[in-house]
């Protein structure tokens, strides 16, 4: 049953991420919703998803595969931290190559921020995230689990670049990446803002750490 239970956790997981963007699905809800209501509902549904998934890997029998090392545990830090300054360098950016982005309208080139390095942060973000959990939970369900979602968001680039580029244009794609990367990585960054982020990842990143022992029984420090 853990088994089953597992197996549904990631069908419904994968269906509440891909159903809800495709139309005429989305047009639909957002027309309910709207576009502020859409994004709360379905960011909400995809944590709740989420956490049902970590849960039933949890459950799930116990097959392992490698053992745990301390090193592990420094590995999963630093790259943690990378992931919480990705994320918090992205989060509530306008980005008009990914999903996620707010007040696309918006976007300037030249000061475009973590976009001028990675057209997909919150992907790159989720595959650092499950990439270098799998180090440290070498059991079948977790590196099931975390090489799914690190998987997922490597081929979840190519994914969202050609639904962009068909939703913009081919051309308009082109010559707004080539604008973006025209720009010099130095001023890309607006000085205030990105320090601001700074230090809200290095803040996201120590509460994670906080909660972790908390949330999953495990502490994440050596």
């Amino acid at each position: 049953m853990a088994w089953a239970e597992f197996a549904l956790a990631f069908t419904v997981f994968f269906a509440s991420h891909a159903l809800p963007v495709r139309p005429p699905l989305r047009p639909w809800l957002e027309a309910r919703l709207g576009q502020r209501g859409f994004a709360f509902a379905y960011s909400a549904l995809s944590l709740v998803v989420l956490a049902w998934v970590i849960g039933a890997a949890a459950r799930a029998p116990l097959k392992p595969l490698w053992g745990w090392a301390p090193w592990h545990a420094h590995v999963v830090l630093a790259v943690m931290l990378a992931a919480c300054l990705i994320l918090a360098l992205a989060i509530a950016r306008p980005n008009p190559f990914s999903f996620g982005g707010a007040r696309n309208d918006r976007f300037d080139p030249a000061r475009a921020g973590i976009v001028r390095l990675t057209r997909h942060p919150l992907l790159m973000a989720l595959a650092l995230w499950a990439g270098v959990h799998i180090l440290p939970n070498g059991d079948l369900a977790h590196v099931i689990l975390f090489g799914t979602f690190a998987g997922f968001a490597v081929i979840g680039e190519r994914m969202v670049d050609r639904r962009k580029r068909r939703t913009m244009g081919q051309e308009a794609w082109h010559d707004l990446r080539q604008r973006l990367r025209a720009r010099p990585l130095i001023g890309s960054f607006p000085v205030v803002d990105t320090g601001l982020r700074l230090i809200l990842g290095v803040g996201l990143y120590g509460a994670l750490i906080w909660f972790h022992p908390i949330v999953f029984g495990v502490s994440p420090l050596p």
